[in-house]
């Protein structure tokens, strides 16, 4: 996000705030960003607010449209594929950086989330996908740390909120989370041998969805 400069004094904490919520699931794609109620939760007026939504649209991440107002982007499935294929690019791509580039303490930090993974996969295999997903979301910063670019950390944050609804939904998938556990197992021993290749490989193929999972995902969230 350092690429585009913010507006206002008060706009990097709106827009800090808008981003928390589309993490944690609380803003899902096709949601109304009400003007009058940031405003209001945050103590500030519409101007600060209207500039945070136009920043946020400047990052994909918000579109507006005629006579709705500014939404939170919902991606046609041409759009998905194709941010899809960026993503697992970028995402692979930090895999295999990671592998040549792991510090001790990277290597712990991504000990400890594939652990909660692994935790959360023994004791509630298809229960809290949810709860699951923080967990995931872990384990991809960690990698992506690992891979000692800033630049491609805060490229694969900012695509990765325009997927993020569609990634926790897929956790609502009987099997999803012990199978999603082990392959960020799978990924951190490749990492950790320093498998550059095979890391990055492994990577693209864990973030990808077929055709059909991607219309099944589009729609349930339509």
């Amino acid at each position: 996000m350092t690429s585009i400069p913010f507006p206002g004094p008060q706009i990097p904490t709106l827009v800090q705030h808008v981003l928390a919520r589309i993490d944690l699931g609380q803003l899902n794609p096709g949601d109304l960003l009400d003007e009058a109620e940031l405003a209001e939760s945050y103590g500030v007026s519409r101007t600060p607010v209207r500039e945070a939504i136009l920043y946020l649209e400047a990052l994909g991440l918000v579109r507006r449209l005629p006579r709705k107002g500014a939404t939170i982007f919902r991606p046609t499935l041409e759009e998905f594929l194709a941010i899809l294929e960026v993503h697992a690019k970028l995402e692979g791509q930090a895999a295999g950086l990671a592998a040549r580039r792991l510090s001790r303490q990277g290597a712990a930090d991504l000990e400890a989330a594939v652990r909660a993974c692994e935790a959360h996969a023994a004791a509630n295999p298809d229960a809290d996908p949810d709860g699951y997903y923080q967990h995931n979301l872990r384990f991809h910063e960690c990698v992506a740390i690992a891979s000692g670019n800033g630049v491609l950390l805060e490229s694969l944050k900012t695509n990765a909120r325009r997927l993020l609804a569609y990634y926790r939904a897929r956790y609502r998938f009987a099997g999803a989370i012990p199978r999603s556990a082990a392959e960020h197992r799978a990924i951190a021993r490749l990492i950790t041998d320093r498998d550059s290749l095979g890391a990055e490989s492994a990577m693209q193929q864990h973030v990808q969805f077929d055709q059909v999972t991607a219309m099944d995902l589009i729609a349930a969230l339509s």
